[in-house]
């Protein structure tokens, strides 16, 4: 048996909220499991480490194939809401409440307070280049804890042997 430490990097690059807890969820219990783990933001997913965007994430209904309103507290029976309901005005902003209530409902924590939860815990958190250079963000734009902004280049040298999980 090794004994290197087991490693893990998840590569974030969606914003939705149905999006960003599975990272968080994941790394929290690699953590406890004593496992190194690294966070690359890419895409929309810098939302989560956006200052101006990590309280404000959304669940979208529409295009949402597997999104069933009955688990989320909505009875509809055994149909659920058809998809086509998620394009009316008010949908995503019903849909993200419920979801907040939820997630509350179960103490899972906000994105924010998850992000410092797992930094405390010693997880890397690191912005992709490209995508910072694309939305014209800086090292002010993001929440405290990432470390820094790196190339994609720079990621893989860093997590090398990790298993890398990409959400």
């Amino acid at each position: 048996m090794s004994e290197e430490n087991r490693k893990i990097a998840f590569i974030c690059s969606k914003g939705n909220m149905d999006m960003v807890y599975p990272a968080l969820v994941m790394g929290w219990a690699a953590l406890g499991n004593g496992i190194d783990v690294t966070i690359f933001f890419t895409f929309w997913g810098m939302d989560m480490i956006n200052k101006a965007r990590v309280d404000r994430l959304e669940v979208a209904p529409v295009a949402n194939t597997s999104m069933k309103m009955n688990l989320m507290g909505v009875d509809t029976g055994n149909l659920g809401i058809p998809n086509i309901m998620g394009v009316l005005p008010g949908m995503t902003a019903f849909a993200t409440k419920l979801m907040n209530d939820k997630m509350a409902g179960i103490d899972v924590p906000p994105v924010r307070e998850y992000l410092e939860m797992l930094v405390d815990g010693g997880a890397k958190l690191y912005a992709c280049k490209m995508s910072v250079d694309m939305f014209d963000l800086e090292m002010d734009d993001f929440v405290d804890g990432v470390i820094d902004i790196v190339t994609a280049s720079d990621f893989m040298d860093m997590t090398e042997g990790a298993q890398i999980v990409f959400i």
